[in-house]
């Protein structure tokens, strides 16, 4: 019998200590815990089966061990010499359970490394006293061989052993780790320049921002679900170098998130004794499994992806996969190309038509915003990412909005009565001042409001409903349209549909794609066309490429479509070359 619950370690120190007891008798185990417990100590692995407690003991790195020393095949003898003989363990409190009264088996015990003895059957007073002594000694005792007695963080000795953990973690819940060591450029010479004890204090300091970041980091994991790194996993390794490790990341960029965010903390100015200090940070980075399922290996990737971005300059960060490290210096690219942008007018509009199926009309369009750097086209997929994630969103929403009630407003003079549908981000929709742009826009255009569809995706609903709710009757109210994209790729708006102030719903391609072959995407498409079509609100199939899945839309009364088999997305004189036809 085994029982491992979560574990919970404390910075040094052991208030409440990780307990293991391995005895054969079930019921001195039960008997022994149900003590501890009423002493107030709540962790336990309890272990019955001698041969089990190595490998349980490498696990789950109690910080005291409560063994039993006659038991069948593996006598606790033969696992605390075993344990000794393992620099891990050579310190770890070892308590003797025994109701042997020979002289000669405490000896041995001693001899061996044991720390202490309690006779069986155990008394709970004497118990819980010994357990509280030890426990002291082992906090004062860690802190002295595993902390950093200036920052105090854990060192590197604790960072050896928590990585080893960590890389087990991972490989058996099959997540992925990452490694970000974390040097201060040229400190020797600030250590030089400002005296040795400004720059412990700016060493504080660092610690300091450094945890603040990483515990204020929301990172969006593939369910949609925002988490925070709350486990804190900060280690000094030596004078101005530190690793972080950052369990359970869901794919790199969380890693550069937070790099990037450390970085820009530790360029803001440190203030010792009036004056003004500027420090900076090169970061590697080295991931599991990906870079290695080794810890000597992956260590040693990370400090060569921070030698290597420090001698380009450092203040910055490096990835040591030089695949995953293009995709990053890439997307900063976008990122310092992004910001003149809208400066330099590289920004234009395409539409996609939505037509008709029964006449075959074109009825409106679907704005696409579309970027043109130095002659190069840059796909919407690599910088509206980097937009939303850099809040660049705002004022490019701002320009698109812009640009497309003046388009509707040219339209519409030439006598050419089309909608358009825009797309909003999550930035937009969070944004205090964004209903009052969109108000400003209305009251001061010719176009009629009712011509223009605002587009928000189902997953962007669902995140915040009640507000979401609140914001979309405002826009009803001004007297624009509502359309709902990606319908179907959630799963709870449909509670909702009924009060939602929604003109349209547009079907996900990926349903479209399937459709007339595959009999449940066919009955999911009928059945949100029949669910449009009952509560009074407009259906548009997205991403129609062959007439066989026209002609299925049309079978169950469609509204509109858009996509390939139609046309592509058009500049404004090849829609009105296309309307004019």
């Amino acid at each position: 019998m085994k029982s491992t619950p979560e574990i919970k370690k404390n910075h040094y120190g052991v208030s409440d200590p990780v307990i293991m007891l391995v005895d054969d008798e079930p019921i001195t185990l039960e008997i022994v815990k149900t003590y501890l417990e009423k002493a107030g100590y709540s962790q336990f692995v309890l272990v019955s089966e001698a041969t089990e407690a190595m490998g349980i003991l490498e696990e789950t790195d109690p910080d005291i061990l409560l063994l039993d020393l006659m038991m069948p095949e593996v006598s606790g003898l033969d696992i605390l010499g075993e344990l000794r003989e393992k620099p891990k363990f050579k310190y770890l409190p070892i308590i003797i359970l025994t109701a042997s009264k020979d002289p000669q088996d405490k000896i041995t015990a001693l001899g061996l490394g044991a720390t202490d003895f309690l006779a069986k059957p155990v008394d709970p007073t004497e118990l819980a006293l010994r357990i509280r002594n030890t426990a002291a000694a082992k906090a004062y005792h860690d802190y002295l061989t595993f902390y950093d007695t200036l920052t105090d963080l854990p060192n590197k000795s604790m960072f050896l052993d928590r990585f080893d953990l960590a890389i087990r973690k991972a490989k058996r819940d099959n997540e992925q780790l990452a490694l970000l060591h974390i040097s201060l450029d040229d400190f020797d010479k600030i250590n030089a320049t400002v005296g040795a004890a400004a720059a412990d204090q700016i060493l504080r300091q660092v610690t300091y921002r450094i945890e603040q970041m990483v515990r204020e980091i929301d990172v969006v994991v593939p369910s949609g679900k925002v988490r925070t790194f709350k486990q804190m996993n900060l280690f000094r390794v030596e004078g101005s170098a530190f690793s972080l490790l950052l369990d359970r990341i869901h794919g790199a960029e969380n890693a550069a998130l937070v790099a990037s965010r450390i970085i820009t903390a530790i360029r803001e100015p440190f203030n010792i004794e009036g004056t003004n200090i500027y420090v900076k940070a090169s970061i590697g980075i080295a991931n599991y499994p990906d870079d290695s399922l080794e810890r000597d290996t992956l260590s040693h990737l990370a400090c060569g992806a921070k030698d290597y971005i420090r001698k380009k300059g450092g203040d910055s960060f490096q990835f040591s996969n030089k695949s995953i490290n293009a995709i990053y210096i890439k997307r900063q690219n976008i990122e310092n190309m992004l910001s003149e942008a809208l400066e330099r007018d590289e920004f234009a509009l395409h539409y996609q038509p939505k037509v008709d199926i029964e006449s075959g009309l074109i009825k409106g369009v679907e704005a696409l915003l579309r970027w043109e750097s130095d002659g190069e086209f840059v796909p919407p997929d690599d910088f509206v990412p980097v937009a939303e994630q850099t809040g660049l969103i705002i004022p490019i929403g701002e320009w698109l909005l812009t640009k497309a009630f003046r388009q509707l407003e040219d339209w519409h003079q030439d006598g050419i009565m089309i909608g358009m549908n825009v797309n909003l981000s999550a930035k937009q929709m969070q944004s205090n001042e964004f209903l009052g742009f969109v108000e400003d826009m209305v009251r001061r255009s010719n176009v009629d409001p009712l011509y223009l569809t605002l587009e928000i995706t189902e997953s962007l609903l669902m995140a915040d409903i009640a507000s979401t709710i609140t914001l979309l009757e405002r826009f009803k109210d001004i007297g624009l349209k509502i359309s709902i994209d990606d319908f179907g790729t959630g799963y709870s708006s449909l509670n909702y549909l009924n009060t939602l102030p929604v003109h349209e719903l547009k079907i996900d391609r990926s349903f479209i794609q399937e459709i007339p072959d595959n009999e449940k995407r066919n009955a999911i498409v009928a059945t949100i066309i029949y669910l449009s079509e009952s509560l009074g609100i407009q259906s548009v199939a997205e991403g129609v490429e062959n007439e066989r899945q026209l002609q299925f839309l049309k079978k169950n009364r469609c509204h509109q479509y858009q996509g390939y088999l139609f046309s592509q997305p058009l500049t404004n004189s090849e829609l009105l070359s296309l309307v004019r036809a």
